[in-house]
């Protein structure tokens, strides 16, 4: 096992080659230099988080940070963190690698007010829907999928979980389905697990030829005619208010999700830390912390 430096010290090292105080930042703004001691702390803060979470998770150190590992830090931590600290991090690791990040908009809020539906109530939801848009909601509730992913979903035959990580054994435990894979934020490939009904009901749907589809400006290839993305989304919705007369969005699919999970493997014997780090991987996070949001 590789001995990395300290995650300060990391920082303080990555900080050090990016310092160039005492010229004017104005006349300087993009030469990708740090002009001012305050901006030099946040990012060396920023950059010592960074550098813990992959010496956690066994990626390195900083020096082995890549932009794919980059856009999967800063997707978590949007379920955790505010605005303001999500682009602190951002511009840290930009910094860093010398290249541009997508930005990522913080759910924060949104996790905090969103609760999850009951079984019933997604039912009565679907039920409320077209054909096509209430199979894509019973998917997404089987496995806690977002909406985009269900545009993105692939037989686990066809394509593999990125590799940059490790998968716990005991993912899906308890469950029995066909496994398929999606690609969630930052890039991330996952396994899921779907139901032998529904995954025979999405099969029944396979395209002959994948066809390109466009959601909120990213293009996707589509392996099935399933709904998903904005329109999907927006289905769901509507669909929660004429029925139930609310609607908490459908990522409260995921809230949903998690909650029946972690009931599910904690009747089955897992203790509530090693249930909330099952949860986390087949959700698609790196933190089981920020899967913490998911179970208020």
């Amino acid at each position: 096992m590789p001995s990395f430096r300290a995650p300060k010290a990391q920082s303080d090292h990555a900080v050090s080659q990016k310092v160039a105080l005492g010229k004017g930042r104005h006349d300087h703004r993009d030469d990708g230099k740090i002009h001012s001691v305050g901006t030099a702390r946040g990012y060396g803060e920023s950059l010592k988080g960074v550098a813990g979470h992959m010496q956690e998770h066994r990626l390195g150190d900083l020096r082995s940070l890549t932009v794919e590992i980059a856009q999967q830090y800063l997707a978590d931590r949007a379920a955790v963190v505010s605005q303001k600290t999500l682009d602190l991090d951002r511009q840290a690791m930009q910094m860093h690698l010398g290249v541009r990040l997508e930005v990522v908009k913080s759910e924060r809020e949104t996790h905090l007010s969103t609760r999850s539906y009951t079984t019933a109530q997604v039912d009565r939801i679907a039920s409320a829907q077209s054909e096509r848009n209430s199979l894509s909601t019973r998917i997404a509730h089987d496995a806690g999928l977002r909406a985009h992913e269900l545009l993105t979903i692939r037989p686990a035959t066809d394509r593999q979980a990125s590799t940059h990580r490790e998968w716990g054994a005991e993912r899906f435990a308890g469950r029995d389905g066909e496994r398929y894979t999606v690609e969630g934020k930052g890039g991330l490939v996952r396994e899921v697990l779907l139901s032998k009904e529904l995954a025979a009901k999405l099969e029944a749907t396979r395209l002959a030829e994948p066809r390109q589809v466009t959601d909120r400006g990213v293009n996707y290839s589509q392996h099935y005619d399933l709904a998903g993305g904005r329109a999907w989304s927006q289905s769901f919705s509507a669909a929660s208010q004429r029925e139930l007369g609310f609607s908490n969005g459908a990522h409260g699919l995921r809230h949903s999700y998690a909650q029946e999970r972690m009931d599910e493997l904690q009747r089955n014997g897992m203790n509530y830390d090693d249930a909330k780090g099952t949860v986390a991987q087949e959700v698609g996070h790196f933190d089981k912390e920020t899967t913490e949001a998911y179970l208020r």
